[in-house]
């Protein structure tokens, strides 16, 4: 190429380029650039050859001295933004990318890379704008498209993770409008639906997610879980069904699949499902196993479901583990004057008509306010009943934290300086208990909610008694036991109570004898199932009267009735009612027969105001000792048996001695006035020494 001028070179050297002919052009530039080492033409385009070839440093020394020789190229800028890029220089090669946008504002090119620059340095809100100023210049470019997608759901999935998910919503329907057929975006919308209780519309989203991709186990896994919120059981156990043919290692499919079954009252493969995710437990930690579900599953230990909700704890909280605490542990936030009330914060999904605000409400009335500060927190649905209200104006605070994310909610109870944050809801439906990994509060407790150990090293008393957890049961739980003195339930006495319905309005023959369980049909277990029967064929003219479920349950017990030789019409199920109609309609039951291993709570609460005497068999975990502990604290400690043999015999005996559950019926009504069960101002002044005693504990 001798005796060729720069421009001959540099024409060379371009259509070498051009034809991809990249070692000739490379010499033709070097040429160029030997006689003309200024020539920025030569320069940028070598330093594009450069990047083109892997070499994105010598690229950025080039195109600088290209724009150093002739600054206002906005092509130069945009190809030494691309090179600074990928010598990962990002604030660099953003500044770049802007310094040729001053320049030609319209180009789309360079607003493309702005956004794929700021992308990957994590300004994800700048790269959305700078994507949609590219898509608003070409439309139709479908690079361009693909990176504004990738900007919304890096959007979409960082809301999501932070708990802005109406924030999360709007990003996932911004990506279906780009993207219509992409199953993704549906699913990820129907998530973000879900976590704000929109369950029929995220029902939606995750059928056309699976209309186009049939083959989704997550999807068929979700939309399993908000039918089931919908209290379609049947469909619910479907889609967990076809989620685990697609993927049989989608453990948390089947531990809802197995779920759902024992609502259903469908002990088919029980045993051997309930053997199976055990092992889980035992040797799969990644495994994500419900600890509520677990819990309630026959069979399970102690020891199994602390392990249980360790796992649980990793899965779910891992992330937040690690966040830096807004309070540390200990020691304690120093008070500055000793008359100072003490503050306690109560986190729930369920202060609304829920069987947990009719225990807890008439409680937060009697809390002594020259003392105590008492502050609610909010993060259910407004059912706007007077069960509501009633609660709101039962606290000093009632702050409804609903729509902030986990950190925004537990920065809120922490400006409010709550001294002990109690969760009464736990590992249960809608639980917001990552709440607690932040550490707003510098004491933190779990009670009522949560029938056993949440695992997690962010809960650091559990409240009970010492009939529920033992102290010598206290290396089964991650908490330190906090024990009250009687039960750890309270209770309302306001509680009203309807006229009472006729026998025949309820289904019950005039002289019958009527065993009862109001308990959810997922405590129902086979083996409590068989004592139940043997029961009534051992007491002629008896019937056994059961809360009614979904009509796949009631039709289950029917058909287990017959096949123990018991007809099904011996079984009458109770309508759901309002609850003053529901603890009316109990001065027609004679006995209530608990089950095992998850007791009745509430339901045994209820039915012990009500004067209807209540046989237990306690077990050896949490959930299974509940019933014994309301007996004890109502003075009925001799209606606790230790294994079911026991408690068959006795509810037998008791039918046939109708002077002797007169008797116990008529202690109940005594007990309503002299029992610590039912004496909710004792309780609290209890419960209160309790949080003073755990406050002087962190002070020392």
């Amino acid at each position: 190429m001798q005796g060729m001028n720069p421009d001959q070179l540099l024409h060379s050297a371009l259509d070498a380029h051009r034809r991809g002919q990249l070692k000739q052009a490379e010499q033709h530039y070097q040429e160029l650039l030997t006689i003309a080492p200024r020539h920025a033409v030569g320069l940028h385009y070598y330093g594009v050859l450069c990047y083109q070839s892997g070499r994105p440093q010598q690229a950025v020394e080039l195109i600088s001295n290209a724009i150093r020789f002739n600054p206002g190229n906005a092509d130069q800028h945009n190809n030494l933004g691309l090179a600074l890029r990928a010598c990962g220089q990002l604030d660099a090669a953003i500044h770049h990318f802007r310094q040729g946008l001053a320049l030609a504002p319209g180009d789309s090119d360079l607003w493309q890379n702005l956004g794929a620059a700021q992308h990957a340095a994590g300004d994800l809100a700048a790269a959305r704008t700078a994507y949609l100023e590219a898509r608003q210049r070409a439309p139709q470019d479908t690079d361009i498209q693909a990176g504004l997608c990738s900007v919304l759901q890096a959007l979409g999935n960082r809301a999501q993770q932070a708990g802005h998910f109406a924030e999360a919503e709007q990003h996932f329907r911004d990506l279906i409008a780009l993207q219509p057929g992409n199953g993704a975006w549906h699913y990820n919308l129907g998530n973000a639906l879900r976590e704000q209780g929109q369950a029929a519309q995220a029902a939606e989203c995750y059928r056309r997610a699976l209309a186009i991709s049939p083959d989704d186990a997550d999807a068929h896994n979700n939309l399993g879980n908000v039918l089931r919120e919908l209290q379609q059981l049947p469909e619910a156990i479907a889609c967990y069904e076809r989620a685990l043919a697609i993927n049989p290692a989608l453990y948390h499919a089947r531990v809802h699949l197995v779920h759902q079954r024992q609502h259903l009252c469908d002990w088919r493969h029980l045993d051997a499902d309930i053997a199976e995710i055990r092992r889980w437990v035992s040797q799969i930690p990644e495994a994500q196993v419900s600890p509520f579900a677990f819990l309630a599953m026959p069979g399970t230990t102690p020891a199994e479901q602390l392990k249980c909700a360790r796992n649980w704890t990793t899965n779910r909280h891992g992330r937040l583990l690690s966040v830096t605490p807004l309070t540390q542990p200990a020691p304690s936030r120093a008070r500055p004057q000793a008359g100072d009330k003490l503050h306690i914060g109560y986190l729930s999904c369920d202060f609304r008509l829920h069987p947990l605000a009719s225990l807890v409400t008439e409680m937060l009335e009697l809390h002594d306010r020259e003392h105590f500060t008492i502050s609610a927190y909010s993060y259910g649905p407004d059912d706007r009943t007077s069960a509501r209200l009633r609660l709101q104006q039962a606290v000093d605070h009632f702050v409804d934290i609903r729509p902030l994310p986990l950190q925004a909610a537990a920065a809120r109870i922490h400006a409010d300086k709550v001294d002990i944050l109690v969760d009464l809801t736990g590992y249960t439906q809608s639980s917001r208990s990552g709440i607690l990994a932040f550490r707003p509060a510098p004491i933190q407790a779990s009670w009522l909610g949560f029938p056993g150990t949440m695992g997690a090293p962010f809960v650091d008393y559990l409240i009970s008694d010492a009939i529920i957890t033992p102290e010598t049961e206290q290396h089964h739980y991650a908490e330190q036991l906090a024990l009250l003195p009687h039960s750890y339930q309270p209770n309302d006495r306001q509680r009203p109570v309807a006229p009472s319905p006729s026998r025949a309005s309820c289904g019950i023959p005039e002289d019958a004898f009527v065993y009862c369980c109001f308990n959810q049909s997922f405590k129902i277990t086979p083996e409590v199932f068989s004592c139940w029967m043997r029961l009534l064929q051992a007491t002629p003219g008896s019937v056994l009267w059961l809360l009614e479920g979904h009509s796949n349950a009631c039709n289950n017990l029917r058909q287990a009735a017959e096949h123990h030789g018991v007809a099904a019409s011996r079984l009458v199920f109770a309508p759901r009612v309002p609850m003053d109609q529901h603890l009316a309609r109990h001065a027609h039951a004679d006995l209530f027969l608990d089950t095992l291993p998850y007791n009745a709570h509430t339901t045994a609460s209820d039915a012990l105001w009500m004067g209807v005497p209540l046989i237990t068999c306690s077990g050896d975990a949490f959930a299974s000792r509940v019933a014994a502990s309301l007996l004890q604290a109502v003075g009925l400690k001799e209606l606790v048996t230790t294994d079911l043999f026991a408690y068959e015999t006795l509810a037998r005996q008791l039918a046939h001695d109708p002077e002797k559950l007169r008797n116990y019926r008529d202690k109940l009504m005594d007990a309503r006035h002299h029992s610590a069960l039912f004496d909710t101002e004792r309780f609290t002044r209890d419960l209160e020494a309790l949080y003073l005693r755990l406050h002087r504990q962190k002070q020392a």
